[in-house]
Formats: C-alpha cells, sequence, structure tokens
C-alpha cells in the first residue's frame, strides 16, 4: 500500500494531455521554481564546482568520507532541469551513500543538442576520475538523466576509459526511437523535447537511444522504476540486454508510484528507495577502498 503521502500526490498528479508548449525558458523556470520548494537537508555542505567545464554543485555531508562519491545527471527531457532544482535531492542522496556527490548543469537543447551532454558528462566524469579514482565513483542519473548516464558509459567503453563502479539509474530514457515505443509519448511532450535533443542524428544512434549499444563491460546497475510509468519498458528492456551481455543488474519495480519519485523527498517511499541506493554505492565502493 502506497503511503498517505504518496497517494496524494498521485491523486493530485494532473494527466496531461498534450505536449507543454510554452517556451523552453518558460519551462525551465517553472520547474526549477517548484523544484526549489524542496531545501537541502541539515548537515550537507553546499559548494560552486566546475568539472569537465561544466558548472554545477558539489555536496558534501559534514562527517561524510570524500574519496567516494557520485557524478549525478540530472532529468528533463535533455532540455529543461538544472542542479539548482535537484539540489534538496542531491542533498538527500549525498547523506544515503555517505559520500560527495557533484552534479553537473549539462548544455541542454534545443540550443545544445547531441552530442552536447553526453561530451559534457564525458568530461566530468574524466575530471572527476582522474583525482578521485574511477572505481571509487558511481555514475547515476534520472530520466533523460539516467539515459545519458548510459550513454556516457558506452562513450568511455568507445575511447577506451575506464568505467565507474557501478551505476544507478532512475526511470531511465533508454529508447527515443518510435521502435522502442517514443509513440507511448505522443499524448505528451517527451518525444517533443527528445526530437528537440536528438536534431538530425539518427534516433537509433546509442549516443541518443543507448539501449542499442553494445552493453558488454558496463559496472553493475541498479535501476529503479515505477511500475505504472511510461519508462517502465525502457528500464525492463535494458535489464534483460544488459544481463544478456554479462552485466550485472538489479530491477526495483515499484508498485504504487510514479516517474522519478524519489526526487520528491517528502515522501516516505522516496527515502526507502534513496536507502537502498545508499546500499547498494556502499556494497559496491566501501568505505577507504577496502
Amino acid at each position: 500500500m502506497p503511503s498517505r503521502e504518496m497517494q496524494a500526490f498521485l491523486d493530485a498528479s494532473p494527466d496531461k494531455g498534450g505536449p507543454d508548449r510554452r517556451p523552453i525558458e518558460e519551462q525551465r523556470r517553472s520547474l526549477d521554481a517548484f523544484m526549489s520548494t524542496y531545501p537541502l537537508p541539515e548537515g550537507i555542505r553546499e559548494a560552486d564546482c566546475e568539472v569537465g567545464g561544466c558548472p554545477g554543485q558539489k555536496y558534501t555531508p559534514i562527517d561524510g568520507a570524500i574519496d567516494r562519491g557520485v557524478l549525478y545527471l540530472h532529468g528533463g527531457g535533455y532540455t529543461v532541469g538544472s542542479v539548482a532544482g535537484w539540489r534538496g535531492f542531491l542533498g538527500h542522496l549525498a547523506r544515503h551513500i555517505d559520500g560527495v556527490v557533484m552534479a553537473i548543469d549539462y548544455r541542454l537543447a534545443p540550443e545544445h543538442p547531441y552530442p552536447a551532454a553526453v561530451k559534457d558528462s564525458v568530461g566530468a566524469f574524466l575530471e572527476i576520475a582522474h583525482y578521485m579514482g574511477h572505481d571509487r565513483l558511481m555514475i547515476a542519473g534520472d530520466s533523460a538523466g539516467g539515459g545519458l548516464a548510459l550513454a556516457t558509459m558506452l562513450a568511455l567503453k568507445q575511447i577506451g576509459a575506464d568505467q565507474p563502479a557501478c551505476a544507478t539509474l532512475l526511470s531511465p530514457a533508454t529508447d527515443l526511437t518510435d521502435a522502442g515505443g517514443a509513440a507511448r509519448f505522443e499524448a505528451d511532450d517527451h518525444q517533443a523535447k527528445s526530437k528537440l535533443y536528438a536534431a538530425e542524428t539518427p534516433p537509433h544512434n546509442p549516443g541518443i537511444s543507448p539501449i542499442y549499444g553494445d552493453l558488454a563491460g558496463l559496472p553493475p546497475l541498479l535501476i529503479h522504476v515505477a511500475k505504472d510509468e511510461a519508462m517502465f519498458p525502457d528500464s525492463t528492456r535494458l535489464a534483460d540486454r544488459a544481463t544478456s551481455a554479462g552485466v550485472s543488474v538489479d530491477l526495483h519495480a515499484f508498485d504504487d508510484a510514479f516517474h522519478v519519485f524519489q526526487i520528491f523527498t517528502d515522501l516516505p517511499e522516496s527515502g526507502e528507495a534513496l536507502a537502498e541506493i545508499g546500499r547498494f554505492f556502499r556494497t559496491k565502493i566501501p568505505m577507504g577502498g577496502d
């Protein structure tokens, strides 16, 4: 049974009937304003940072480890979203992993279509890995950011770079093609945003739809998805393909939840999901490298 808070959220959630046709800048301001209502938790230091040429933020528990961490890529259909909007969630994530969380404001479409976001995330990962160690890092993201995290690992593989120790993908958007179910989004704005991101690049390109990439050699994956959401097929197909490629996969499909519920940190279910992410992280990246 869902918590009282989750049920209230589900009951209040509007059923979107079409694309958001407001100007992109207005959409960005609106989302950031909404998400800013989720405050940074106590005991977390926040600092500006720049990694791989991208501006971002660094979140560190006051008494937490500084020798292990997460590179986080926010969601928003590659066109909206920001680290500032996700700061409350990122602070909670830092607390649950007991480590550093670094999140970047990768370039967004339509001003910067593919491959700008992938270049930014690869550059950020390589810089953090240089001083922290690739085996002390998890890459993570939600929705489009989850797809971007997967595309980043494929890009690292392509250039012969080391992979992160593990990855957490929250309702990842892994397939932006019609064959993969993009028709699911005809009634909302996801498909429109996907087209802005892809621009002239064919949507089957693994940089855009990473489920079509060679997944062999990727690190252990934790995938969260709600059973009732549009991204459910993306997550289950990814889990199947990755497992077939020899990748260790933990897939948690949640009942009575919604797309990327984890970022709404006032929900009890969010705390439970974050605790699971923390356990996964600490299992794959023990304290002090033990």
